[in-house]
């Protein structure tokens, strides 16, 4: 098993603790390595969410559930790369959120596998050549 980058969407699928496939891997996981690793993206990604819907207990108690992760934040060496995949694949016709540049770059800086359930919007990252690691 190696150290893996958890994408937002995967995070919220172990905080719903519903799919049993999900929790299994994920307790797995931190059996291995003691804590879930995450960008400081997707704890912004998550507060925005439960902003929207003016839920602060949500966001404390999201804030209390990821004190023990490893949150990483973004550098320049990030947005560099950040910069180069967001531009090449706007020059190619396949954009993608910004935020998820972000986490494929924070993946990548760190040789991290990103383990996310938007398989295809990453792929197009690899296709461009970015040595980008992917699991679902």
């Amino acid at each position: 098993m190696e150290k893996a980058l958890i994408d937002t969407d995967i995070l919220s699928e172990i905080r719903k603790r519903i799919n049993p496939r999900v929790l299994a891997r994920a307790n797995a996981y931190l059996v291995v390595f003691r804590q879930y690793t995450i960008s400081s993206i997707t704890v912004a990604e998550v507060v925005k969410g439960w902003q929207k819907l003016q839920r602060e207990d949500r966001i404390q108690q999201f804030l209390t559930g990821i004190a023990q992760a490893e949150v990483l934040p973004m550098n320049a060496q990030i947005a560099e790369l950040t910069g180069r995949i967001y531009g090449d694949l706007e020059r190619t016709g396949q954009p993608i959120g910004l935020a998820d540049a972000i986490v494929a770059a924070t993946a990548i800086h760190h040789d991290l596998i990103l383990i996310t359930g938007n398989i295809s919007h990453y792929q197009r990252i690899q296709a461009l050549g970015y040595s980008l690691k992917l699991d679902n």
